[in-house]
């Protein structure tokens, strides 16, 4: 891995850890807690591709395995995120370009629903049982539910950040990830969806352009 993907990585892997212990483990949520580092190491995944992901999964699974208030023993994590990691980036675009939303968001909801069922299968191996208590369906249901709904707002700001820390092209194509986001939505990409806009508008200029020759003809005439 280049200096750069590790210190982004890193980066972006703290932030969601600490985001994750102090904010959405705090809210109380019914189920399961939105899990930011898996929607972090997938979107990295997305653009660095799989093996890249599976050290970065490994790492953050550690990390959050060794974090404050960590109630399992260290490594758990580490394994479910790094499989999550390497199988995500086989899903990498060949061209580095998302031609539609469906493919990742498929993605997510079955990391969400697998790192689910290897964390609870991991924890049954070595004797924890709590996944039985809490109910697994409820947390399959609701794990995926609650990533689904983040993912839109994280996964196209990580890959956005991704590739402007590769120097990617593809990324300054598209201006930040406000414009990744709303292509993710869309169901398409910042860069269509930009063209399309200054299309409508050149096509408006052009009609207005039209009537003003309209209307200066009637006044000659």
């Amino acid at each position: 891995m280049r200096f750069n993907r590790m210190l982004l990585s890193t980066t972006l892997v703290i932030v969601a850890l600490v985001v994750q212990v102090t904010v959405l483990a705090r809210l109380q949520l019914p189920g399961a807690v939105p899990d930011l580092m898996l929607l972090v190491v997938l979107g990295l995944a997305f653009v660095y591709g799989h093996v890249s992901g599976a050290f970065i999964g490994f790492g953050a699974g550690l990390l959050a395995d060794l974090a404050p208030p960590a109630d399992h023993a260290a490594g758990r994590y580490a394994l479910v995120l790094c499989l999550i990691g390497y199988l995500a980036g086989l899903a990498k675009p060949e061209n580095g370009q998302l031609r539609s939303a469906t493919g990742p968001m498929v993605v997510v909801v079955a990391a969400a629903l697998g790192s689910t069922m290897l964390y609870a299968g991991v924890g049954a191996l070595v004797g924890d049982t709590s996944a039985r208590h809490v109910g697994i369906g409820g947390l399959l249901f609701t794990s995926a539910l609650y990533d689904l709904l983040l993912a839109p707002f994280v996964v196209p700001l990580i890959m956005a950040l991704a590739r402007r820390a590769e120097n990617d092209p593809l990324a300054d194509s598209q201006s930040g990830g406000a414009d990744v986001a709303t292509g993710w939505m869309s169901s398409g990409t910042g860069l269509r969806i930009g063209n399309q806009r200054g299309g409508l508008r050149l096509k408006a200029a052009r009609s207005r352009a039209a009537k003003a020759g309209r209307i200066k003809g009637v006044k000659r005439l």
